[in-house]
């Protein structure tokens, strides 16, 4: 269970990033947030890549294989806020966080099912389905009808695809011998260099500010750093979709957080909602299942 469990504690890392920002109240961008937290985050993993002992080269893809994974993933890293923070501004940030979330692990399924040429389990995507129908419930999104823009939803769906883009990515690299510290360390650290650029013209002047230093602290050594050296140590033992179906843990954890410490209302759908995300990753993260994961994870490619 210990995998899963890095998997989830990683999810309760990233689901303070919407409490902190809440908390901080900076005058800044979400574009600029973003790009701070991998800038910080992105920086202190690859410092702990480059840290490191070289890793012995009969034990890893030859440079030519493995720069088009880690400018995929690092593509990936980098694309995921702006497109998410775009579908929540579009559609609202409920319809916005649905979709982003919920194509997220239909995206990684269908990458990883043509990489590995076999399709996810049953059990996977049962699991999936009854952890989305929670994700909807807790967003409040049926509570009515809505007009939805064409471009916020493929803003947010490529969100998804970019979530997906850097855990095939990342597993492939750990399929290939790179350790999980070097695999995250090496895709966030390019992201955080190509981040540079993003953040000085979406502005810094807010990190000049207590409230912006302690967000961006937080967002890069809490969330970035410390979440993702607990993602690619659970990813390195764990499928890509098991992995990205128990980061739906996520909205679970930042609906209590936003009960305790915002004092936010729970209403009846979202409580059920809450309810059907622990039923999927009870499921997906039974003790069965990971003995084969890690069979899985395990044997040659």
């Amino acid at each position: 269970m210990l995998p899963a469990l890095a998997i989830l504690a990683a999810a309760l890392c990233f689901s303070t990033t919407g409490t902190a920002q809440a908390l901080a109240g900076v005058d800044a961008s979400p574009v600029a947030v973003g790009a701070a937290r991998i800038v910080v985050g992105g920086g202190i993993l690859g410092l702990l890549s480059l840290a490191q002992r070289r890793p012995d080269a009969r034990t890893m893809g030859t440079g030519r294989a493995t720069f088009p994974l880690i400018a995929l993933g690092a593509l990936g890293v980098l694309a995921y806020q702006p497109l998410f923070f775009l579908g929540t501004r579009e559609n609202g940030v409920a319809i916005g966080t649905v979709v982003a979330l919920g194509s997220a692990p239909i995206a990684t399924g269908i990458v990883d099912a043509v990489r590995l040429r076999r399709a996810p389990s049953p059990r996977w995507v049962l699991a999936t389905a009854v952890a989305l129908a929670g994700v909807v419930l807790v967003s409040g999104v049926t509570g009515g009808s809505v007009a939805l823009g064409l471009g916020g939803l493929l803003a947010s769906a490529g969100a998804g695809m970019s979530y997906a883009l850097y855990t095939v990515c990342g597993k492939a690299l750990i399929e290939r011998g790179w350790n999980s510290t070097r695999v995250m360390g090496t895709v966030f650290g390019v992201a955080a260099l190509w981040s540079v650029p993003v953040l000085l013209a979406a502005g810094t002047a807010w990190l000049t500010t207590p409230a912006g230093l302690g967000l961006t602290l937080w967002l890069g050594v809490v969330t970035t750093a410390v979440a993702y050296l607990l993602f690619g140590w659970g990813l390195a033992r764990l499928s890509a979709v098991t992995v990205s179906t128990l980061t739906l843990a996520e909205p679970l954890a930042a609906t209590l957080l936003g009960l305790f410490v915002l004092r936010e209302q729970l209403t009846l759908a979202s409580g059920i909602g809450l309810a059907l995300i622990a039923v999927g990753l009870a499921v997906v993260s039974a003790p069965v299942r990971r003995a084969r994961e890690v069979r899985d994870a395990t044997s040659p490619a």
